[in-house]
């Protein structure tokens, strides 16, 4: 199993989720250890990352060495996702 690195962001964004969400977003965050290219995983274009969504939300990660690192997690029609990327 991966290890999990959990941008600070990240982390702020799911703890202020209602309780139904926080668990949805939290398991797949969660599940991305065990299986870190799931099935609905998309490789950003131009960038190291992928996103994979879970309900209205996505989460922009990569796989480095034996660890997940997720960059941002947010709104998935949210255009500050790729404005954060672009920002490094």
């Amino acid at each position: 199993m991966l290890k999990l690195d959990l941008s600070k962001q990240s982390l702020k964004f799911v703890q202020n989720l209602p309780p139904k969400q926080f668990r949805q977003v939290l398991n797949k965050i969660l599940a991305l250890m065990s299986d870190p290219y799931p099935t609905d995983s998309i490789k950003l274009t131009g960038s190291p990352y992928k996103r994979t969504d879970i309900g209205e939300y996505r989460i922009i990660y990569n796989v480095e060495d034996d660890c997940v690192k997720v960059y941002y997690t947010g709104k998935r029609n949210d255009a500050d996702v790729y404005k954060l990327l672009k920002k490094g």
